[in-house]
């Protein structure tokens, strides 16, 4: 697990510039100079990271109940404690996820963890449906930008054609919470209380810490470059501050070259330009509806299983199992299918695969690489959310929607999953921000779906509400077709508007400076 990180051993030789990962041509140098095995301990942990987000709200799930008794609460408003940790969910990454891109991933990290066991200790010892809803908007605060973080560490040491695997095995961890979440929070609720919840949450934090202060490096292209520079002292990991002194001590390094990147406010409204350019704005939309649908079927089944057939928290936890396990699955094979797609499409118009290399992809139409395999996937998640919904109104036996969980799983978050890498490809330098801007509107919609999904069923019934759901998200298909369509002159006239405004700025530096 001790991985050594190239920030401290790794450095230019003295007739290369310095800087390998900021300047010269790109075709010249290594993308990373992290090691293969670094690499995999980098994925493992942001993976691990992004596990707390999901598991922090599906660990609450089989509680639902319970809580609503023990507060003396209606289950609308515990549900509203739901759609407050969603409203979180989406708005604190614009925050970090900008911060996380100038002052680097660890500081955002330790900032996130910090914010979200302070809560976790609040939850476990409050007493009231006030302090409840507040401190889970706290909790979501948190972790909720833990996943934009991972998004944004797998664009520091992967290129495009390993995307999609990186990604994958990033958003495992984070699908694990609907499998796992449920079944922990299940067994804690039942036998030891819902206060446990939340003190596994602050042990379970807390462990991940340890090795994160320890091991992990600063892995942010603005600054560390390619992995060849090292932080600001304030900023390395134990391992990597240890290792530095020793090199420095016997002149190996020169001080010289540390980064001086100061530490700016972050500006929520650089994640909103994201969120409005005509071919983000459609991607982020069809994302967006996708994950209310899938919210919708998590935050239903509690309440619909417990009903229907009378079952209490564990047993209602052991349910989830087959949705996250879906979903496990899907989001590590499905990589594996985004990069070969990527390959084939690549090997067809003769475009350059070369390894460890930053990769150009103005004239590579990474759009239809990516959302060839979203559309399958999409039609079978939609069916499954309309045959769950039938098979509940029909009080058909328990093993039948259970079943349709995992094939929902499996297709839904492959889709989430490709939507996911694209706009990493789109935003490569601005990762986090770019899934900042993901979490922004899907979480604000789910938020919203979660809040309707009761009066929903209660007008609707079952059956109807869930085929209106699965028809929402089939007509997302046509807003996909566009984007594959235009998306490389949209992607274009961004690059060019950019580069203009680069120029306009560099000669107003010139102007400034005579």
């Amino acid at each position: 697990m001790a991985e050594k990180t190239a920030q401290s051993t790794s450095h230019p030789k003295p007739d290369q510039d310095a800087d390998v990962g900021r300047s010269g041509d790109p075709a010249d140098v290594d993308y990373s100079v992290f090691t293969v095995g670094q690499r995999r301990y980098i994925v493992f942990m942001a993976s691990w990271a992004g596990f707390f987000s999901p598991v922090s709200s599906q660990i609450y799930f089989p509680a639902l109940n319970t809580l609503a008794k023990d507060l003396q609460v209606s289950n609308s408003l515990i549900n509203l404690t739901l759609t407050s940790y969603m409203i979180f969910q989406g708005l604190s990454p614009m925050f970090i996820g900008d911060f996380a891109d100038k002052a680097g991933r660890r500081p955002a990290y330790i900032l996130c963890f910090t914010i979200y066991i302070a809560a976790n200790i609040g939850l476990a010892l409050q007493n009231n449906y006030a302090a409840l809803f507040v401190l889970r908007c706290l909790q979501s605060a948190g972790s909720s930008t833990t996943i934009a973080l991972s998004s944004g560490v797998v664009s520091d040491v992967a290129t495009a054609s390993q995307r999609g695997s990186y990604i994958g095995f990033v958003t495992a961890g984070s699908l694990m919470g609907p499998s796992v979440g449920p079944v922990i929070g299940g067994l804690l609720s039942q036998y030891l209380g819902w206060r446990a919840i939340f003190w596994f949450l602050t042990i379970f934090a807390a462990a991940f810490m340890v090795p994160f202060l320890v091991f992990f490096p600063e892995t942010a292209r603005g600054i560390v470059g390619n992995g060849s520079l090292p932080p600001q002292k304030w900023n390395m990991s134990l391992i990597s501050y240890l290792e530095s002194r020793k090199a420095r001590e016997e002149g190996a390094i020169s001080t010289a070259i540390t980064s001086k990147q100061k530490l700016k406010f972050p500006n929520p409204f650089q994640t909103l330009a994201i969120v409005f350019q005509k071919d983000t704005s459609l991607i982020l939309f069809c994302n967006a509806i996708l994950f209310a649908g899938f919210y919708d079927v998590s935050a239903s089944i509690p309440s619909i299983f417990n009903d229907l057939y009378g079952l209490d928290d564990l047993q209602v936890g052991l349910c989830y199992i087959p949705f996250g396990l879906g979903a496990t699955i899907a989001s590590i094979v499905n990589g594996k299918f985004l990069d070969f797609n990527y390959r084939r499409l690549a090997k067809q118009l003769n475009f350059p695969l070369t390894k460890n290399r930053e990769t150009d992809l103005r004239n590579f139409p990474i759009e239809k690489a990516r959302l060839q395999l979203a559309f399958p996937l999409l039609v079978l998640g939609s069916i499954s959310v309309l045959a769950f919904g039938w098979f509940l109104n029909y009080g058909i036996h328990l093993a039948a929607p259970t079943c349709i969980l995992f094939l929902m799983g499996l297709t839904l978050t492959g889709a989430f999953n490709t939507i996911s890498t694209l706009l990493v490809d789109l935003y490569p330098t601005q990762a986090a921000k770019a899934t900042a801007a993901n979490n922004f509107g899907r979480c604000l919609l789910g938020a919203g779906a979660t809040a309707l999904i009761d009066p929903m069923l209660s007008t609707m019934g079952r059956g109807w509400c869930f085929t209106f759901i699965a028809l929402v998200m089939m007509a997302t298909t046509p807003l996909l077709l566009i984007v594959i369509q235009k998306g490389p002159d949209w992607r274009e006239e961004r690059r060019l508007k950019e580069e203009a405004k680069k120029a306009r700025n560099e000669n107003a530096t010139e102007m400034t400076a005579r």
